[in-house]
């Protein structure tokens, strides 16, 4: 029972961004509910959905998904008002000329900025509303724009004001989990070079890549949007980005150089270069993975250094020896574009241990660097 606990409390720890989000929605709905029926608002029901709309993940994301949809509301309801109070709709016919008078435009407004989604339902609403509740357009529109209102503040206030998510921290937890991802796809990448690579297992990696890039730009963008309006401060995420968007890049490069194994006789030779510089890389990527969840210093890049001079020394030696001489054209391409991408991973990793130093928690005399300019 005791373990089963311990487990439990692991699993809902690592999901604490999670839970904090599920306590704000439950806190959001509530409060806009109660708001709703005190100013004594005809449907509540819009301000505690818009609540639970404009309540995201960061407060970042809270304050476009905000502005998003009180933009497309206002615009909305003024549309939608207008079209219903002059233009009259009495009979079937009319109402649905009016009514694609109202949804067309604005559908294709939506089309080309999807931020402005929310106005459509809108002018519909004003425009449909009236009907059932026996009210006048005018009033329609201002009972919505005054639901959402409530909703959309109240959302906002309590991403602000209870368990607060900042994107700009939420950017360490993503970048760790994308470099970890890295260091996994690259060790099966540089193993292919001595036996045949598993596809399978590289095209989950290379998804769940994707899928965690996609979800960090997202999170910078959310980020800078709070640097911007001062709710968060720290170190600009531009650099970080741009230096994990790299090395996913020369992951890219190192798949096409290590699409066949190498020659048998290049094998025994470069084996065990391969496997060091291998491990030493996806050690530094994991190790510095750990560093940005744990806000230390970055850790150390002479493995990395040592190991690439030492497969650097290897090469140069074969080389020496004329066993390069004698390669197919295109295995030779491969072979000295591996050398190449893994220098300038190298170098990659010299600016991702720039980052992760500069999003150190610690003091910077904590750090222990590589010694190298």
């Amino acid at each position: 029972m005791a373990a089963f606990l311990k487990d439990a409390m692991a699993r809902l720890k690592a999901r604490k961004v999670e839970l904090g989000l599920g306590v704000r929605v439950t806190v959001a709905a509530l409060g806009a509910l109660a708001i709703a029926m005190a100013l004594g608002l005809k449907l509540p029901l819009w301000a505690v959905l818009t609540s639970l709309i404009v309540t995201q993940m960061s407060v970042g994301r809270s304050l476009k998904a905000t502005r998003d949809y009180l933009t497309g509301t206002v615009g909305g309801a003024i549309y939608g008002g207008a079209v219903a109070i002059l233009v009259p709709h009495s009979g079937e016919g009319a109402l649905l000329a009016v009514l694609v008078l109202a949804v067309a435009p604005l559908a294709f407004i939506a089309a080309i900025n999807p931020s402005l989604n929310v106005a459509t339902v809108t002018a519909i609403i004003v425009l449909l509303l009236p009907m059932m509740n026996h009210a006048t357009p005018l009033e329609s529109a201002i009972d919505r724009v005054l639901e959402v209102t409530v909703g959309a503040i109240t959302g906002l206030a309590v991403s602000f004001f209870v368990l607060p998510s900042r994107a700009h921290s939420q950017i360490r937890t993503n970048a760790a989990r994308m470099l970890d991802l890295i260091a996994a796809a690259l060790a099966e990448l540089l193993a292919g070079l001595t036996h045949r690579r598993d596809n399978d297992a590289l095209h989950a990696l290379q998804d769940g890549i994707g899928t965690a890039w996609t979800g960090l730009n997202a999170t910078g963008a959310e980020a800078e949007r709070e640097r911007a309006a001062h709710l968060s401060s720290g170190p600009d995420t531009g650099p970080l980005l741009r230096t994990v968007l790299r090395l996913r890049h020369d992951l890219v490069m190192i798949g096409r150089a290590t699409v066949m194994p190498l020659p048998a006789e290049l094998q025994a030779r470069l084996a065990a270069p391969l496997a060091a510089v291998s491990e030493a890389m996806a050690a530094y990527l994991r190790a510095a993975a750990e560093a940005l969840r744990s806000g230390v210093g970055a850790p150390a890049m002479l493995p990395v250094r040592t190991a690439l001079q030492l497969y650097a020394g290897e090469v140069a030696a074969l080389r020496s020896e004329g066993l390069t001489r004698g390669l197919p054209g295109d295995v030779a391409e491969r072979f000295f574009a591996l050398g190449f991408v893994l220098e300038q991973m190298r170098q990659n990793l010299r600016d991702l241990e720039r980052c992760v130093s500069e999003w150190a928690e610690t003091p910077r005399g904590v750090n222990v660097g590589s010694g190298e300019d």
